[in-house]
C-alpha cells in the first residue's frame, strides 16, 4: 500500500464514526472519490492477504472494519510502525500467528506482510520446524493452503510461552512476548497477579510471575479462540485437591469479571497447574502455606543421603537445605508430571563452575527412580540448593550488613547469600528479596550495601550489580567496594594437589577415538586393570556419561564414576590428538576422576585446580603440547607458581 492508502486505512481503523461515506473520506484525504474507490480496492486486497479483517462497503449506507480486537492491535501497530522487522523478529511473529491460527496460513500472506521474497519465508519455516519440536509440535504444510501448526493445545501453549527462546543469544525477553497481546490485557492480567498474591499471601519469583503473566495472556487468547485445554478426570480430582486451586479459581473469576469472558473448568485446573509448577520466594512461612506431601519429603531425604555419601558432606543434617529443596522439589515433580517444561538460562554456567557439584548431583539422582529423568535444566537448580548449602557449611561471620536483590528465587538467592558470606566474611546479608520489595525492606533495615542481580532505582546506599551466579568480575568488583570500609579480604592459595592424583600409569597421549563413550571406557577399563576401582566403576561411569555430557568448558571433560566404587584414589588422564565433540562442546583434555572417601578433602581441591585450569586457554596449551609424565608435571608445577591455585573468586566448585 502507498501513503494514501495507508492514511485512510488509519482512518478507518481510529474514527470516532464505525461507517464512512466515500465522499467524507476523499475529503479528508484530499483526493477524488474515484481514487478513494481505487484506494479501496487494494486495502481490501492487503486485508484479504495478511490480516483476515474484512472491508464491508454497502452502497448508499458507507463503508466500515469488521475485524477483531486482537487483529485490530496488530494492524494498528503495524501501520503506524516506524521501522521494518528484523529477520529475528519476523520469525517471531510468525511462529506467534502460525501458534494462534486454526487455519493453514499460506507464505505468501507473510511474504506481503513483512515485504520479503517466498524464499525468505520458506527459510523462516524450516526453522521454526526445528524449534517446534522441543514441544512436541509438528508444522504441517498443505499444498495451496499454507502452513499450520499440528500438535496438542497444551503443547502450543508451552511454545508459545517460551517464543522468548526462540533466539537464546539474542536480547529476545519475555517483554517482548507481552508486546504481542493488548495492552489493558496485559495490565488486568499483572494487576490481578498482584491482588492474587496479596491475597492468598504467597510470593512468586520474578521471573515465575512473568511466566504467569504470559501463560494467563495466552489462556485469555486461547479461550476467545474457543480452544480449550484437555483435562483428564483422575487429574482434575488431583489439581482441586491443592491449595493452589482455590487461588486459580479466584483469578479467573477476577479476569473473567475484568474481561467479560467465560473460564471453563478446565482452564481452571491448566492455571492451577501453572501455579503449582511456579517457583516461589521461600521463607518460613511458606513452608506452612505450600506444604509438600510426604511422597516428596521422602524422595528429598532419600536425595540428601545419597549425595551425602558421594560428596562426604553432612547434607542430610541440613534442614534449611530440606525444606528448600522439598518446596522446591514439590514443584519440580509437578511440572515433570504434567509436562511443563522451563528453562535455565544459567544452566551452562552452573556445569562449568559447579562441575562436580553438578556430576554428583546427577549421579545420586539415577538412583531415585522418581527423579532418575529429570531434566538438565531442572537439575541446574537442584545443584544451586547443594552447592548453597555446601559454601553455607564453610563459614558465616558479620560486618558489613547487606541485602540481596535477586529475581531468581530461592536457590540463586541462598547460593548468593552463602558464596558472598564465605568469599567475605566481614559481610552480613539481613535478607534475600525481589526489586519491588527493597523500599520497604530499607525503611525497616539499617544496610550498608545493597548487591543486587538486577539495577535498581538511586539510592544514598551503595549498590553494585553482580551476576546471580558472582563470577570473578564480581568478587573484584566487592573487595575494591569493601576497601573503602577497610574489611576487604585476601585468598590464602591453597595446596595443589592434582599432581599427587595424576600418576605415570594413568597418562594417556595421542589418543583419537570415534565418540567419547569409547574415551570413558577404556579410561575406567585401565584403571579397573591396574586395580585402582572395582569392575562396577565401570559401568557407572558410562551411565554417568550417558545421563550428561561432562564437559566443563575450556576443552576439559570430568567423566567420573561412583566414588564408593574407588580402591585406590586415581585420576586419569587422556590427552587426545584432535579436539572431539563432548556433547555440546569441544574437548581435547579428559580427566577420569576416581577419588575415594578417605581422600573427601582433597577431591575438592582436585576439582579447583581442574576448574582453574579450564579458565587458563595457556594451560591447556601447555598439556596438549607434553609428551610425557615429565612434562606434565612440570606443567602443573609452572601453573601452581603463577596462580598459586588460589581459589578464582566465584568459580570455585565445592
Amino acid at each position: 500500500m502507498n501513503e494514501r492508502q495507508k492514511e485512510m486505512l488509519k482512518i478507518l481503523l481510529t474514527g470516532k464514526k464505525e461507517i464512512f461515506r466515500v465522499e467524507e473520506l476523499a475529503k479528508q484525504l484530499g483526493c477524488s472519490e474515484k481514487t478513494v474507490r481505487n484506494d479501496l480496492d487494494q486495502i481490501e486486497n492487503f486485508l484479504r492477504r495478511t490480516n483476515g479483517a474484512k472491508l464491508i462497503r454497502k452502497p448508499g449506507v458507507g463503508i466500515s472494519l469488521a475485524i477483531g480486537e486482537g487483529e485490530k492491535a496488530e494492524l494498528f501497530r503495524e501501520l503506524f510502525s516506524t521501522r521494518s522487522p528484523s529477520g529475528e523478529e519476523r520469525l517471531f511473529e510468525i511462529a506467534f500467528q502460525l501458534l494462534t491460527s486454526r487455519d493453514p496460513i499460506p507464505l505468501s500472506r507473510f511474504a506481503d506482510k513483512y515485504f520479503v521474497s517466498k524464499n525468505i519465508i520458506n527459510k523462516d519455516m524450516k526453522s521454526l520446524a526445528g524449534w517446534l519440536e522441543r514441544f512436541r509440535l509438528r508444522l504441517v504444510s498443505k499444498p495451496k493452503l499454507g502452513n499450520r501448526v499440528a500438535g496438542s493445545e497444551l503443547d502450543k501453549r508451552m511454545a508459545l510461552a517460551h517464543l522468548n527462546e526462540l533466539f537464546p543469544d539474542a536480547a529476545c525477553h519475555k517483554s517482548y512476548v507481552l508486546d504481542l497481546f493488548l495492552p489493558h490485557e496485559v495490565t488486568t492480567v499483572k494487576n490481578a497477579l498482584d491482588d492474587m498474591q496479596r491475597r492468598f499471601s504467597v510470593s512468586f519469583t520474578d521471573d515465575a510471575l512473568e511466566s504467569l503473566q504470559i501463560h494467563a495472556l495466552i489462556m485469555v487468547k486461547r479461550i476467545r479462540q474457543q480452544s480449550p485445554v484437555a483435562v483428564p478426570e483422575k487429574e482434575r480430582e488431583t489439581a482441586v485437591r491443592q491449595r493452589e486451586y482455590h487461588c486459580s479459581e479466584w483469578f479467573c473469576r477476577r479476569l473473567a469479571n475484568d474481561l467479560r469472558l467465560a473460564f471453563p473448568e478446565e482452564e481452571k485446573i491448566y492455571f492451577t497447574w501453572l501455579l503449582v509448577g511456579s517457583r516461589k520466594k521461600w521463607d518460613e512461612g511458606t513452608r506452612d502455606k505450600f506444604r509438600w506431601d510426604e511422597e516428596t519429603a521422602g524422595i528429598v531425604r532419600r536425595l540428601l543421603e545419597k549425595m551425602s555419601r558421594l560428596t562426604f558432606l553432612p547434607f542430610a543434617d541440613d534442614e534449611a537445605l530440606f525444606h528448600g529443596l522439598a518446596v522446591h522439589m514439590h514443584a519440580v515433580r509437578f511440572r515433570m508430571k504434567y509436562g511443563l517444561p522451563i528453562t535455565n538460562p544459567l544452566l551452562e554456567n552452573i556445569k562449568k563452575m559447579y562441575p562436580y557439584m553438578f556430576s554428583m548431583v546427577i549421579l545420586a539422582m539415577e538412583g531415585i527412580d522418581e527423579i532418575a529423568n529429570m531434566p538438565e535444566d531442572e537439575a541446574g537448580y537442584i545443584v544451586l540448593h547443594f552447592q548453597a548449602s555446601a559454601e553455607r557449611l564453610e563459614n558465616k561471620r558479620e560486618k558489613v550488613k547487606a541485602c540481596i536483590v535477586c529475581h531468581m528465587g530461592i536457590g540463586m538467592s541462598r547460593l548468593l547469600e552463602t558464596k558472598i558470606t564465605r568469599q567475605f566474611p566481614d559481610i552480613e546479608i539481613l535478607g534475600c528479596l525481589g526489586k519491588a520489595e527493597l523500599p520497604d525492606f530499607l525503611k525497616d533495615h539499617a544496610i550498608d550495601l545493597i548487591l543486587s542481580t538486577v539495577p535498581v532505582e538511586k539510592t544514598e546506599i551503595p549498590c553494585i550489580v553482580i551476576s546471580p551466579l558472582f563470577e570473578t568480575r564480581d568478587g573484584e568488583k566487592l573487595k575494591r567496594l569493601l576497601a573503602g570500609w577497610d574489611k576487604g579480604k585476601s585468598f590464602v592459595a591453597g595446596k595443589p594437589v592434582l599432581a599427587n592424583f595424576i600418576r605415570e600409569d594413568t597418562v594417556f597421549f595421542g589418543w583419537q577415538k570415534e565418540h567419547r563413550y569409547e574415551v570413558v571406557e577404556m579410561l575406567c577399563m585401565e584403571l579397573y586393570r591396574k586395580g585402582y576401582v572395582e569392575k562396577g566403576f565401570i559401568a557407572s561411569a558410562m551411565q554417568r556419561e550417558r545421563k550428561s555430557a561432562t564437559a566443563i568448558g575450556g576443552g576439559l571433560a570430568i567423566p567420573h564414576g561412583d566414588p564408593s566404587m574407588v580402591l585406590r584414589s586415581a585420576v586419569a588422564l587422556a590427552v587426545l590428538r584432535e579436539p572431539m565433540e563432548w556433547g555440546n562442546e569441544k574437548v581435547s583434555l579428559v580427566f577420569l576422576l576416581a577419588i575415594g572417601s578417605r581422600e573427601k578433602d582433597e577431591a575438592r581441591g582436585v576439582m579447583k585446580e581442574i576448574a582453574l585450569i579450564s579458565e587458563t586457554p595457556d594451560a591447556v596449551k601447555s598439556f596438549m603440547e607434553a609428551r610425557n609424565y615429565q612434562d606434565l608435571l612440570r606443567v602443573l608445577k609452572d601453573l601452581g607458581e603463577e596462580k598459586a591455585f588460589a581459589s578464582p573468586l566465584g568459580t570455585v566448585p565445592q
